[in-house]
């Protein structure tokens, strides 16, 4: 991976309810590379919106630092330029503009020239599929092309990281898959993306790392594979050729081997497998299937962990 594009480090904010503080985010690192996607997950209320704004500068953290692309986004305006965010909802584009006037007018509000803007935002029309429709008014086009001209919009000053919040939610088949390859392409060309999802098959197909925050505390931090691999079963299922022969049941059994049919069986555990293997020697085997975790048990799993405060 390349420079890194996102740090922050330990970053903590409290709010007063009533008589009492409540501690939002609490010592919360992250750390994210040009190139790469991190998914920020948490249920509601966890702090990702109170972090979140604290990364886009708009929340000043009590304590900790935040770096974007090396600069602090508290203390130098210059910094924001370094990111583009699409938030959920609707609230990335003026509806009553052209797709085109937008994302002219976002471009200047970026610091690009009059010239700049236009050009850019041409580019980004072809880009995104979006050419014939540059002349239609944003609430004349469809959920997915409007997905796609927030994305765009956020582009327009070639920020090194993205800020992705929910970004296929409420939209059909064919629109998710666009907006998918587009993070994707995102990422390949360099840019970072911090994104935000409860769709947790979205974020195990587009992150590289997973973040997830429970009570205002990082709970878990990993690359997406390595935690998937960490909690995925060991048990199999093996197929084989032939029916087994009754010594070979027999033996079997003692492992505890559950039958499936006269030619499939479930195991559980490393070391039963490799008894197993043994047992089965020689008969052909047609498969072996390692039982494979996914994001959403995961998620769901952690959740179930106490915090600090349970």
């Amino acid at each position: 991976m390349g420079t890194t594009a996102l740090e922050v480090c330990e970053i903590s904010k409290r709010y007063r309810s009533g008589k009492k503080w409540v501690e939002a985010v609490r010592q919360v690192s992250l750390n994210l590379a040009s190139g790469e996607v991190l998914a920020f997950l948490g249920p509601n209320g966890a702090g990702k919106t109170t972090t979140i704004k604290m990364v886009a500068g708009l929340i000043r953290p009590d304590r900790g630092w935040v770096r974007i692309a090396g600069r602090d986004p508290h203390r130098e305006s210059a910094a924001l330029r370094g990111v583009g965010a699409v938030l959920e909802g609707n609230r990335n584009l003026y509806w009553r503009l052209t797709a085109l006037e937008n994302l002219e007018y976002f471009g200047v509000l970026r610091g690009l020239t009059r010239r700049q803007a236009r050009r850019r935002s041409r580019e980004l029309l072809e880009r995104f599929e979006l050419t014939q429709k540059r002349d239609a008014t944003v609430q004349m086009l469809s959920r997915g092309m409007q997905q796609k001209l927030a994305i765009a919009a956020a582009l327009l000053h070639d920020p090194p990281l993205l800020l992705l919040d929910e970004p296929t939610l409420g939209l059909d088949l064919e629109a998710t898959q666009t907006v998918k390859r587009l993070v994707k392409e995102i990422a390949r060309e360099g840019c970072a993306i911090l994104l935000t999802t409860h769709q947790l098959d979205i974020a195990e197909e587009l992150s590289d790392k997973v973040a997830i925050i429970q009570g205002g505390t990082i709970i878990a931090r990993e690359s997406t594979r390595q935690l998937i691999r960490q909690f995925s079963g060991m048990a199999y299922t093996v197929e084989v050729e032939r029916a087994l022969t009754l010594e070979q049941i027999q033996k079997l059994e003692l492992l505890d081997v559950v039958f499936q049919g006269e030619h499939s069986l479930y195991l559980r555990g490393t070391d039963v497998f490799y008894q197993a293997m043994e047992i089965l020697k020689p008969l052909p085997l047609v498969r072996v299937k390692r039982e494979q975790g996914n994001l959403a048990e995961i998620f769901l799993k952690l959740l179930e962990t106490p915090t600090p405060d349970s």
